[in-house]
């Protein structure tokens, strides 16, 4: 049995979980119980939990304001650490991930926490974006809930963010991280106030909708069967306002008329009065009042009369992760064809050239796996390679001259499911270069990758230029291609098989080669080319 921990910084309280597991069993044994037709359980029948700690360091209360975490803030957050670096040595702990949510993200000095978590608590601290954030709960989510065919809109409240996703039987659509969250709304709309008065109200649902609004235009396209929500609010919520006998056959769910009700008692009582009435924890009596508004708010405008609790999170689907890929069980495929589809949504949002961008991403992947002996890169960076070659135009929707910049620009600044902010930097690095100059330090969009990420991309990109050139009229030409390697003479042949003629797409492939060329020393050599004949049309 291994253990494992997931360690979660959020805006309001610093959370450790740790687990046993046993990989035994292929990939159903890191599987959730299904919560339907009022069967499953809160607990995860793959784990064994060893310890769940929490700590009530609220880092967004100052961050939402000045922009900066406080000293003691951080040395709070620090102790915090050192004591669940503690808990998990004596754990036995095998992996662990540790991730720091929207008031870290946001704070001008969070690298200050992140350098004194791995120097003082020996814990490597991970800042992760809204987008990761929400791929990890949605991964728990799908887990715990058979959704089926259902459409479901996740929306997960914390302290400084909300991320809502689309699932479309149980695959993600769409997702976008707001700056809307618990603290954030007490710190903006409720600090100093020790009861809700009508004015206070009307600024906070005002607030709220402000923030859902940049949302609304793509979530109002087709409706929801249901609503998920997730947070530290969520099962307090479904004990205090329940919908009996369960909701669409999932045993915990939040009665939103009921909701309604406590929401106008909890904004009558200071936080005092809330913590003794509702036996809640000090930090969750203030919170709770822009938590429910938030969803309340949610499901009004989606027509939901409940708000299904799956009784998961960010710790869950950080656990199920580390299990799978510990235990070897991970599905590295299903991962890539999630990213990808990605990519291709976002190419269709700027009106991309897809059967274009279909045939580059197939010509650059057969080059990286025909070439691997020669450049030894990962699988994930073939991945890399591929959403480059699906996005590589895109800038063309702002306009042609210069389009592969403009590419960068859209790339860096989209959120892209299951890659880092890191990783996307890459990728963005890689359409960038797939025309024009080749990668300069003298470009600050490469200064700023490291060394290692400017060796790949170089490579990435040579290649990427190469798979371009062959479909360079975008007529499809070219149907594949197949990469041949002699390194005694230091040459590569590139075998096409394609109909019609092809003379531009040859030189092109000649006269972009230069940077695949002068990073694995390789010269391109096209042989004569096999010709397909024409399909037959019928008479």
């Amino acid at each position: 049995m291994a253990r494992f921990a997931a360690l979660d910084l959020g805006s309001n309280a610093l959370r450790l979980r740790v687990v046993e597991a046993n990989g035994t069993g292929a990939p159903a044994s890191v599987q959730l119980p299904l919560l339907k037709d009022g069967k499953g359980g809160d607990k995860d029948a793959s784990f064994r939990e060893v310890l769940n700690l929490r700590a009530p360091v609220r880092l967004g209360a100052e961050v939402f304001v000045t922009g900066k975490l406080a000293t003691p803030s951080i040395g709070q957050a620090c102790a915090a650490l050192r004591e669940f670096r503690q808990a998990m040595n004596e754990a036995g702990v095998d992996a662990y991930r540790a991730t720091a949510t929207s008031a870290v993200r946001e704070a001008q000095n969070g690298s200050t926490l992140v350098e004194r978590a791995r120097r003082e608590a020996g814990i490597d601290l991970e800042i992760i974006e809204g987008v990761e954030e929400a791929r990890l709960i949605q991964l728990a989510v799908v887990r715990r809930l058979a959704l089926g065919d259902r459409r479901a809109l996740l929306i997960d409240v914390g302290g400084g963010s909300t991320e809502l996703t689309v699932l479309d039987a149980g695959q993600a659509t769409f997702s976008m991280s707001l700056p809307l969250g618990t603290v954030r709304m007490l710190e903006t709309y409720l600090k100093d106030a020790t009861t809700v008065d009508a004015a206070r109200s009307r600024l906070l649902e005002e607030g709220i909708d402000r923030a859902l609004a940049e949302a609304l235009p793509h979530l109002r396209q087709a409706s929801f069967d249901l609503v998920v929500g997730t947070g530290g609010n969520v099962e307090t919520l479904a004990e205090l306002c329940p919908v009996k006998g369960g909701h669409l056959g999932f045993p915990k769910a939040i009665d939103t008329a009921q909701a309604q009700k406590l929401r106008t008692r909890l904004f009558s009582m200071t936080a005092a009065e809330r913590q003794k009435t509702f036996s809640l924890r000090p930090d969750r009596a203030d919170t709770i009042v822009p938590a429910v508004s938030i969803f309340l708010r949610v499901a009004e405008l989606f027509y939901q009369g409940a708000i299904v609790s799956p009784g998961v999170g960010l710790k869950e689907g950080i656990l199920i992760e580390l299990v799978d890929k510990y235990f070897d069980v991970w599905d590295d495929e299903a991962e890539a064809t999630r990213v990808l589809t990605g990519c291709l949504r976002l190419g269709r949002k700027y009106e991309f050239d897809e059967a274009h961008a279909v045939a580059v991403d197939r010509f650059a992947a057969q080059l990286f796996d025909d070439l691997w002996p020669i450049h030894g890169l990962a699988a994930r960076d073939r991945l890399l390679l591929r959403a480059a070659a699906t996005l590589h135009d895109i800038g063309d929707f702002v306009r042609y001259d210069g389009h592969h910049k403009h590419s960068f620009y859209i790339i860096q600044h989209s959120d892209i499911m299951g890659f880092s902010q890191e990783e996307r930097g890459i990728v963005a690095n890689v359409a960038r270069y797939h025309r024009k100059g080749i990668p300069d330090p003298a470009h600050p969009n490469f200064r700023d990758l490291d060394k290692e990420a400017r060796a790949r991309v170089r490579t990435l990109a040579g290649i990427l230029r190469v798979a371009d050139a062959l479909d360079r009229e975008h007529l499809g030409k070219v149907r594949a291609v197949r990469a041949e390697v002699d390194e005694g003479r230091r040459r590569m042949m590139l075998h096409l098989v394609g109909e019609g003629d092809r003379s531009l797409e040859e030189f092109t492939v000649k006269q972009k080669g230069d940077l695949l060329r002068d990073d694995l020393g390789l010269e391109i050599v096209l042989p004569v080319a096999k010709t397909e004949p024409p399909a037959s049309r019928g008479k």
